[in-house]
């Protein structure tokens, strides 16, 4: 399945493409899941991605304009690479994609080889999601770029934030997926258990998107006595344990990388009260910067940021600020490996504050906010009385993580 644009942006044209100049437009190409279960997901990252257009429009960032092509991937690697073969079939110079470090991987790993197969006629990969270490650790190449956190930027945050408030305790769970991503924040729970003052009191990886029913894992829970729950879970696998603790009413705190996608909060009800999560953006983050620039998102696309919408606009924006750096070419081409220079040196502020792409190893440098649900919260979710009350910002320096010595980055010659 393929659409141009997309409802939002077929119905203003206008402010996707500007200009008449002679220079090809530069097309992008979001391959994500828009049917089925996890289409909710999908279509947030769809929506950020026409928010930070309008921005690159104002600022006529491309002679001839930029083009939004949609691709569902329905969920899946070996959907995501037939996606990923039509949208090159179909002039796509930049591919973006987050949900699902599983299908990032395999998109990763494709457009690396198209590149090498293909001199001159390479394309890019923006991850705004896939948040597996081997990004920007073995898999890193000159073509991917990460405009999101990762595994272990995040944790740091969470647990550096929890601690100083007195709150992660010395008793931890983790219970997470069964793929790249949930095996990395185990291993990074446990690495950080010196640090973090506590000892790791069991874990569980389960299958994903397949468990319909987590109630035997409260139960597994609840036996180990913890004080501090992490996951790394997502849709469908955070929602339901989200509803399995509520319904139990299981008193433990969770600490979470995606408690703010929307019906989590509602899933765990009045349980869900002290639970933090660590994000790239809140309403609340940085008083009047982040309060404008979520009014000014509702205004235009319905509904506050949230989730994985604040650094997927950032990574809109940080492509504008590389097709700022540089010119089609004589005869009106993209070229993509003058974006990719251009990228690597990316850095612009935001609402959250700045926002920088490290050159070793492409891997952003963002702002990134804890946050704990509570009825206090100015902004309210999922139609309760509960929100997300920040209670640290933390600035893209002071959350980044060492570059990866597996991150064997090759560049080609200017």
């Amino acid at each position: 399945m393929k659409r141009v644009f997309g409802a939002l942006v077929l119905a203003a044209t206008s402010w996707v493409t500007f200009g008449t100049a002679s220079a090809e437009p530069v097309k992008i190409a979001v391959i994500e899941t828009l049917s089925g279960g996890q289409a909710a997901v999908g279509k947030m990252f769809v929506t950020a991605i026409n928010y930070g257009l309008i921005k690159l429009n104002n600022e006529k960032v491309w002679p001839d304009g930029i083009k939004l092509l949609e691709y569902d991937n329905q969920g899946g690697p070996s959907e995501a690479a037939d996606k990923l073969k039509a949208a090159i079939n179909d002039g796509a110079h930049i591919i973006i994609q987050g949900a699902s470090s599983a299908v990032g991987g395999q998109i990763t790993d494709d457009v690396r080889k198209h590149n090498l197969r293909n001199p001159g006629k390479e394309i890019m990969y923006l991850n705004v999601g896939a948040e597996a270490m081997e990004f920007t650790g073995s898999k890193c190449h000159f073509y991917h770029f990460r405009w999101n956190g990762n595994a272990e930027i995040r944790l740091r945050a969470l647990l550096t934030s929890m601690k100083d408030a007195k709150v992660l305790g010395s008793k931890v769970y983790v219970i997470g997926q069964n793929y790249s991503w949930g095996h990395d924040v185990q291993r990074l729970v446990r690495e950080y258990s010196k640090f973090g003052g506590y000892t790791v009191v069991g874990d569980v990886i389960h299958d994903v998107n397949k468990i319909q029913d987590f109630a035997p894992y409260v139960v597994k829970i609840k036996e180990t006595t913890p004080d501090t729950v992490v996951t790394g879970n997502w849709s469908s696998d955070l929602l339901l344990l989200m509803k399995a603790a509520g319904d139990s009413g299981l008193k433990v705190r969770f600490a979470t990388y995606w408690m703010d996608q929307p019906g989590n909060v509602a899933n765990a009800g009045p349980t869900a009260i002290g639970h933090y999560n660590v994000s790239s953006f809140y309403p609340d983050a940085n008083g009047d910067a982040t309060a404008k620039f979520a009014d000014d998102f509702k205004a235009k696309m319905g509904q506050y940021p949230i989730f994985i919408q604040g650094h997927t606009v950032h990574g809109i924006w940080g492509l504008g600020e590389a097709l700022k750096k540089i010119k089609a070419g004589a005869d009106g081409k993209v070229s993509v490996k003058e974006i990719a220079f251009a990228m690597e040196t990316a850095s612009f502020n935001t609402s959250m504050g700045e926002v920088a792409m490290r050159k070793e190893d492409h891997q952003v440098l963002l702002p990134l906010a804890v946050a704990t649900v509570s009825k206090d919260a100015k902004y309210k979710v999922d139609g309760t009385d509960m929100g997300f009350k920040t209670i640290r910002l933390v600035s893209g320096k002071d959350a980044a993580s060492p570059v990866q010595p597996t991150c064997k980055m090759e560049r080609p010659g200017a």
